[in-house]
């Protein structure tokens, strides 16, 4: 694997942090397209370690039909539980429900007490939900805001992602997911206007040749974080997108393991 870029460029790797993943603790938890012989919960270290990536962060979900918080609170007990099974390697980041106002708020509290600052990857589609700017989901997360919490988001619609960056103008919010070029410009355009808001690459768009240079171009590296959004997609392929952009070195360990170290305060 490592002949892919060659030794001495593999020694040369900044650290990589993978800010946006879904590990899991069992097949429905597992949102991979395919299965295959990698697909056992205690094999994700060493597969992301393929691809240069050492430590990883990001919430365990599954498809969920919103009438019941138990199995909210089950997935964030198996983020917890594969914390300590791999180590330190996993960052985990729980959820939340707009429908489960106190649970959720609990759950924010119980973040703060394991010394974690993370919410989400949230996705709402997945989970029976589809506004960040409801009153309910609004109440949740200026709670975060006052814990000083860090949310990441999958993005639902521009109207609903800009009320939520100015209902909690002191609440970290990282949209993830590029998309293609109108969806990854109107996101540069959020990071303009709100200094709450930050990107990661994960997902769709970074196989747009030319996406960070532009991006970097038109707002600071120290607003972007690199992430795969495993198991969906190839960690290498996300890597190696960003080595190809042939970005200056302190943009590079920016987007790779900088800003995540520094928003989730991590050494």
């Amino acid at each position: 694997m490592k002949a892919l870029f060659g030794e001495e460029l593999w020694k040369q790797l900044p650290e990589i942090i993978d800010f946006h993943m879904h590990p899991f603790s069992c097949r429905e938890e597992n949102i991979a397209s395919y299965y295959g012989p990698m697909w056992e919960p205690n094999e994700v270290p060493a597969d992301l370690a393929r691809a240069g990536i050492h430590r990883f962060a990001g919430s365990v979900i599954q498809r969920l039909d919103g009438t019941s918080f138990d199995p909210i609170r089950a997935m964030n007990d198996h983020a917890l539980e594969l914390r300590d099974r791999f180590s330190g390697a996993y960052y985990p980041g729980l959820s939340i429900h707009p429908n489960f106002v106190e649970e959720s708020c609990r759950e924010l509290d119980r973040i703060k007490a394991n010394g974690l600052k993370l919410v989400g990857e949230l996705v709402p589609y997945m989970m029976a939900w589809d506004q960040y700017a409801s009153p309910a989901a609004i109440e949740i997360f200026r709670h975060a805001e006052e814990l000083g919490l860090v949310i990441s988001c999958h993005p639902t619609y521009a109207e609903d992602m800009e009320k939520l960056a100015q209902a909690c103008p002191h609440l970290t919010i990282v949209y993830a997911h590029p998309g293609n070029f109108g969806d990854w410009t109107a996101q540069l355009d959020r990071v303009k206007k709100y200094p709450n808001v930050y990107v990661d690459i994960s997902g769709t768009g970074l196989f747009r040749y030319g996406m960070l240079r532009y991006a970097a171009g038109q707002v600071s590296t120290e607003r972007m974080l690199f992430g795969t959004d495993y198991p969906i997609c190839d960690p290498l392929m996300q890597v190696a997108g960003v080595l190809y952009e042939d970005l200056p070195e302190a943009d590079m360990e920016r987007i790779f393991s900088g800003n995540a170290k520094r928003l989730l305060g991590l050494d």
